[in-house]
Order: C-alpha cells, then sequence, then structure tokens
C-alpha cells in the first residue's frame, strides 16, 4: 500500500467518524426522554469507534507519524515562541 492509498483510507476512515458520530449527537434523546437505541445498537457503535481509532492507528505507524506530536500540513512548525506570563505575587 502506497502514501496515495494509504491518505485515501484515512479520508474515508475520518469521514466515517463524523458521519457516525453526527448520527450519534442526532439521535441523542433530551431532557430524560428514552434513547432510541437498543443497548445491541450502542454497543455496536461503540466497537465502530474502536474499530476505526486501531486502523487510524495502524495507518499513523504504517506511515511513522508520530501521533503524539502535532502535524502541520506544510512540514514545518510554527515558529512562535512559548512566553511564561505570571502573576505578580499580592502584597
Amino acid at each position: 500500500m502506497d502514501a496515495k492509498e494509504l491518505s485515501k483510507e484515512q479520508r474515508i476512515l475520518r469521514l466515517m467518524r463524523k458521519t457516525l458520530g453526527n448520527i450519534v449527537k442526532d439521535v441523542t434523546p433530551h431532557g430524560g426522554r428514552t434513547n432510541p437505541l437498543s443497548e445491541n445498537t450502542i454497543q455496536d457503535i461503540k466497537d465502530c469507534f474502536g474499530l476505526i481509532s486501531e486502523r487510524e492507528k495502524e495507518l499513523a505507524e504504517a506511515l511513522d507519524f508520530d501521533q503524539a506530536k502535532p502535524y502541520y500540513a506544510d512540514g514545518e512548525p510554527p515558529s512562535a515562541q512559548v512566553i511564561n506570563i505570571t502573576k505578580p505575587a499580592k502584597e
């Protein structure tokens, strides 16, 4: 599998995660109403999220993508510097 195929699979997984998340939001009951989904369906949705997450991790490893570090589209991290701001002590 080349990087182009991996990228396409990653886009598919991202879209599946987003769509499934939107479905869950749309059917989530408000105000103490009963959930329209059965316990089996809820568990299946959780399993789908888990499988999507596992596959995304496998693809990231295949591309040597360190998920702990942020990804920048242009390959270069921003050149901003972190400034520590502390409040002066009250006297």
